[in-house]
C-alpha cells in the first residue's frame, strides 16, 4: 500500500487524481492532455491501486480546486489557477461567520474545510449543537459532492462575501450582533438578507427583529414622545431628505412633532434627488434612535411589545 504522499511522483499523483475523479470526469477537467500522456497516466494508474486514505486526501486537496478553478474562471487569463475558496482568505472571521450563518450544513461543511483549522473551530463554535453534528458529519461525506456543486457553492459565496460590509463585529450575542450587522449594510442588501434569512432560518429572523430598528419601523413602534426626542435630534435638513418619498401621513407625524419654531422652518426636499442622500440620510436617523437606545432612553424589546409610556 502506498502511504507516503512524499515519496509520490507527479505522475503517480495524477494517476491517483484520475482514480478518484475517473477517467471521464478528469480528462473534462484536465483538456490539455495529449494521447501520450493519456496512455502513460492509464499505466501508472495500475500501479496505485492499493493507496492510503490520507494520501488520496492529500492529493486531492493539491489537486482538486486548481483543476476546478479553471472552469471557475471562464475565460479570465492568469499564470496560475485561482482557488474557487480563495475569496475566503480576504475575509475576516467573523465575516466568514456572518457569511455562513444562514447556509446549510453541506455548504457550512464544503465552506470550512478551506480553512484552517484554527479558523473552522471559530466558526464551528458558533453553531448550535445540532447543527454542529450535521455539519461534521457533512465534512466527512464530502467526497460525494460532485465538482459542479463545488464550483456553484463557491460562486454563490462569493456573491454573497460581496454584500458583507467590511467589518464586522460579531460576538456571542446571536440575534442583536446579527442586527447590527444589517445596519450597516445598505437598505437594499440589508432587506435582501432579511429575505433570505427569514427563508432558511425564521427562528433567527424572528430573534434579529427584536434587536433591529429600521426608518420604517420607528414610525410604527415609537410613540409621539420617542419620535419627538429622535427628530430633534437630528438636523432639519436630515430629516427633511429622511422624508423625502415617504407617505404624506408619516410626515405629518414628523413635523407634527417638532417644536414650533421647527415647524416653521421646515421645507420638504423638492425635485428628485440621489437615492443615496435619502438613504444616508435614513441611516442618520437610524444611528440616532440606536444611541438613544444605547442611552437608555427606551428598550426595543419593550416597544416591540407593544407596551409603551408616556
Amino acid at each position: 500500500m502506498i502511504s507516503d504522499y512524499n515519496k509520490l511522483s507527479g505522475l503517480q499523483k495524477v494517476a491517483i487524481l484520475f482514480s478518484v475523479l475517473g477517467e471521464s470526469l478528469a480528462l473534462n477537467l484536465v483538456k490539455s492532455l495529449d494521447k501520450t500522456e493519456v496512455r502513460k497516466i492509464r499505466a501508472a494508474m495500475r500501479d496505485v491501486e492499493n493507496v492510503a486514505f490520507s494520501v488520496k486526501k492529500q492529493v486531492m486537496e493539491e489537486f482538486y480546486f486548481s483543476f476546478v478553478s479553471e472552469k471557475f474562471q471562464g475565460n479570465e487569463e492568469s499564470d496560475e489557477p485561482k482557488k474557487p475558496f480563495a475569496f475566503l482568505d480576504d475575509l475576516t472571521d467573523e465575516q466568514i461567520i456572518a457569511m455562513l450563518i444562514t447556509e446549510s450544513p453541506r455548504v457550512i461543511a464544503i465552506s470550512i474545510a478551506q480553512l484552517s483549522a484554527e479558523k473552522r473551530m471559530k466558526v464551528l463554535s458558533r453553531i448550535g449543537e445540532e447543527e454542529k453534528g450535521q455539519v461534521l458529519l457533512s465534512i466527512g461525506n464530502l467526497n460525494d459532492v460532485p465538482l459542479e456543486a463545488v464550483v456553484q457553492i463557491a460562486n454563490k459565496l462569493q456573491k454573497k462575501a460581496k454584500q458583507l460590509p467590511k467589518t464586522v463585529a460579531f460576538s456571542r450575542g446571536g440575534g442583536k450582533d446579527l442586527a447590527d450587522i444589517l445596519g450597516s449594510m445598505d437598505p437594499e442588501e440589508e432587506e435582501m438578507f432579511m429575505t433570505n434569512l427569514e427563508q432558511e432560518n425564521p427562528e433567527l429572523a424572528e430573534e434579529v427583529k427584536k434587536y433591529r430598528i429600521t426608518f420604517e419601523t420607528i414610525f410604527e413602534i415609537f410613540p409621539d414622545n420617542l419620535l419627538r426626542d429622535l427628530m430633534n435630534a437630528v438636523d432639519l435638513d436630515t430629516v427633511a431628505m429622511a422624508l423625502k418619498g415617504m407617505d404624506q401621513l408619516i410626515s405629518d407625524r414628523v413635523i407634527g412633532v417638532l417644536p414650533k419654531k421647527k415647524q416653521a422652518m421646515y421645507e420638504p426636499v423638492a425635485g428628485a434627488v440621489p437615492k443615496r442622500d435619502v438613504d444616508n440620510a435614513r441611516k442618520s436617523i437610524v444611528q440616532s434612535a440606536k444611541q438613544m437606545e444605547s442611552d437608555g432612553a427606551f428598550k426595543l424589546e419593550d416597544l416591540l411589545g407593544g407596551e409603551t409610556v408616556e
